[in-house]
Parts: C-alpha cells; structure tokens; sequence
C-alpha cells in the first residue's frame, strides 16, 4: 500500500494534529483582520474624511487582495511547494498590515490593504490544502472544520482588539497589533511547519525521499524505500491552472467554481447585512445586534459540527445537506422576525450552517485535483469564491435601492444558495478516479 494510503487509513497522531493547529492560527489571521477592518471603518472615515462609498473601496480593497491572491498564488504552491508560499504569504500580510498602519492618504491604505490581501489569499489557498494532505480521511472533515473555525475565533479577537485598543490609541494600534501577531506566527511557522508530504512525493527530487521518510516516522508509518519514477508520478507541469480543465476535470472545475461562488455570496450576505435588514424590517437596534451575535456563534458551532457529521458520513453528502437546509433556514428566518426568540434560534442555525457549508467546501475541494495542481484548483476555487463575497454586499445595496425588501433579499439569496446545492449534486464524487487519482503520487514499497 503507498504513503498517502496509509495516511488516510491511519488514526491522526499528534504531529498531524499540529500541523493542522497551525492551519488554523493562519486562520485566525484572516477573521482578525477582516473585523479589526470592519470596526475600525468609521475610525479612518472620520480621519480621513471619507465618502461612504470610498470607505467600501477600502473595505473591498481587502476582499479584492485576497481573491487576486488565492488565484495567482496558488498555482506558485504547486511549483515551489506549500511551505515556503505560505512562509512568503504570511510575510507578505504582516507587511501590509503593518505598511496600513503608517498610512497617510487613503490610497496608500487601500494599496497596503490590497497587499495584506493578496498575503491572505496565498495563505487560504496553501493552508486548506496543507491541513487536508496531513489529515487521515475519517478525521479530514474535522481537521478542515476546526481550520476554518479559526476565522470566528480571529473575528472575535479582531473585534476586541479595536473596541479595546482604538479608543485608547486610535485605530492604527489594531492594525500594529496585527502586524506584530502575524510576525510572532511567521517566526512559529519557519521552525515548525513542515512541507507537504504530497507535494515531495510528487515532486521527487534528490532529498526528497530523506524528506518524506522523515515526516513518514512523525506521523507513525513505515518509511518507504523509494519514490515513484517520473513516468508513474502524473503531470509533471505543476500549478498551470489550464490543467484545472485537462483530463476530464473541466466538468467538476466549473461545478465546484459554482458552488464556492454561491456558497461564498450567501455567507457574506448574511454575515454583511442582516443586522441592517432586521432593522430595516422592523427590529431595534440592539434587536438586531443581537441576532448578528447569534449568526457568529453560530458559525463557530456549525463549522465545528460539520466536521463531525462528516466524520461518520460522506462530507459530500453533509455539505450537500447542510446547503439545501441553509436555504431553507434562511426563509424561515426572514419570515418568523415578528417573533424575536424564534428568529434568533433561526440565526444561530443560519450561523451554523452557513459556515458548515464553507468548512464542507474547503474539505471537498483539494480532494478534486492531484497533487501537482491541488493548490492550483484550491486558490482558483477561493478566488471564485471570494468574488461572490465583493459581489453580495454591493449588489444587495442596489437591489435596496430598486425597492427590494428584507423578505424579497433573503428569499433571492436562498435560491443562490439552492443553485450551490445543485451544483454540488451534479459533481462527481470526490474518489472518482478521473478527478484525484489520474496524477495522485504512488510511493515504492514499504522499507
């Protein structure tokens, strides 16, 4: 039986459980800097004295990086490996945020910003495949699950940050904050996150064999006494996003580019708006701050949960489950306001959901494509997605402004979210042969 076999039949030891521990602290990252962002907007507004339509620039610019930088950095991982593109990402956001806190002029900020983004954007893409490479199949939608809840525990130690920081230091003091935690991980990171196995496997240079026997003995299994010849180890053209479509894999690029897209503009659709409809739609103010709680705690739990279903049923049919009943929450939510206790149980299952359904996402994908374009297929994934994120809000501000109702928003966004359902249906299964094993690493016989 070859390496990764054996990986994924294997209970996780604890040098597996690290490396995705790791995963998750960059997580944290990406949910402290999109909320230390989001509370201190009105902060650099005033400093700056800006429009609102130009402090959504700001905000975008960020999203913008981070969909630019899944996308162009990705393939870079399947070329010169995941470890050193995530040490050069996490470099790349502690400059940008740190060069965001010297800002003068709000286009310095908004390149800084954009900087900080793309850093993100390679961190997401290398990191999702990373945690998915080292996790054993029964435990991988957990792992992936934990990961991604990292983003609601960073967007809560984000938003405490400025409300404790600004007030006393003004609104720089988050950002420098962050800059200097992101540091501190860079520092972590460069003694203790190792290459993927996957990747050395495939890749197969002199060394590598040494390298993988190495990570072989930490995580408990045999070392292997060579690796696949070149003739047997796939496409050797790593990272080129063309092979996103070669070899039978167009039909599931394009299906799973959907899914992200409409998973990813409903979540920031309720993540970027609800407190404002509830209180268009008839709420208090602190009625509807409350359930805008509701939804981040619940998205912590449900990512959580999502990886432990998954852990005992297919993740694809969980992740198709949890979509069609995002959905369907998502009306009985806006349709049951009037009765605040109900609404605010509905909110912490839309929270829950919602991110389940991300957590299910960043779990099926990397499972799509072989090694020498995982990462590829990964950050092109994420960039669609986070397309469908800068899409949501704004879109949802012109559709306000034609006359839509709270009502009329969420019923449209649940009918995004049914299309992702739909597309996840029409996918092939994650162990098609077509989709993950045509270029998947073979490793020699057990030593």
């Amino acid at each position: 039986m070859d390496l990764r076999s054996r990986i994924d039949a294997a209970s996780m030891r604890p040098y597996q459980w690290w490396v995705v521990t790791l995963c998750v602290v960059l997580n944290v990252l990406d949910g402290y800097d999109v909320m230390a962002m989001a509370f201190t907007a009105k902060s650099i507004k005033t400093e700056f004295a800006l429009s609102g339509a130009t402090l959504g620039v700001l905000i975008s610019a960020g999203l913008v990086g981070m969909a630019i930088g899944a996308m162009a950095l990705g393939p870079v991982a399947d070329r010169i490996g995941r470890r050193p593109l995530i040490l050069a990402s996490v470099a790349m956001a502690a400059a940008g945020t740190a060069l965001s806190a010297t800002a003068a002029a709000p286009w310095q900020l908004g390149v800084w910003r954009v900087l900080t983004g793309l850093g993100i954007g390679g961190i997401l893409a290398s990191t999702t495949v990373i945690a998915s490479e080292y996790s054993s199949s029964r435990w991988r939608g957990l792992a992936i699950s934990i990961y991604t809840a990292g983003y609601g525990v960073g967007a809560t130690l984000g938003g405490l940050a400025a409300v404790g920081l600004q007030s006393e230091y003004g609104w720089r003091a988050v950002l420098v904050v962050g800059a200097v935690l992101t540091g501190v991980v860079l520092v972590v990171l460069a003694v203790s996150l190792p290459e993927s196995i996957d990747y050395l496997m495939m890749r197969a240079r002199p060394g590598d064999l040494e390298r993988v026997n190495s990570i072989a003995r930490r995580i408990g299994q045999e070392p292997v006494t060579a690796l696949a010849p070149a003739a047997e180890r796939g496409n050797e053209g790593s990272g080129r996003i063309g092979d996103l479509f070669s070899r039978g894999r167009a039909r599931g690029t394009v299906l799973l580019w959907a899914a992200f897209f409409a998973t990813m503009y409903g979540f920031y659709f309720v993540n970027s708006w609800t407190p404002s409809l509830l209180e268009t739609a008839g709420l208090t103010k602190d009625q509807s701050a409350t359930a805008g709680m509701m939804l981040t705690i619940g998205g912590t739990i449900g990512s959580v949960a999502f990886g432990v279903v998954a852990s005992r049923w297919s993740a694809r049919t969980v992740l198709i489950a949890f979509t069609f009943l995002s959905a369907a929450v998502m009306v009985l939510f806006i349709v049951s306001i009037s009765m605040l206790a109900v609404a605010l149980v509905l909110g912490v299952l839309i929270g829950g959901l919602i991110n389940g359904c991300i957590a299910g996402l960043y779990t099926l994908a990397p499972a799509q494509y072989g090694a020498s374009i995982r990462t590829t297929g990964v950050g092109w994934a994420i960039g669609i997605g986070r397309a469908g994120a800068i899409l949501a809000p704004s879109l949802t501000g012109v559709l306000l402004d034609s006359g839509w109702s709270p009502r009329q928003l969420y019923f449209g966004v649940a009918v995004v979210v049914v299309l992702a359902a739909v597309a996840l249906l029409a996918m092939r299964r994650a162990d098609d042969p077509a989709a993950t094993t045509e270029d998947a690493p073979r490793i020699g016989a057990v030593a």
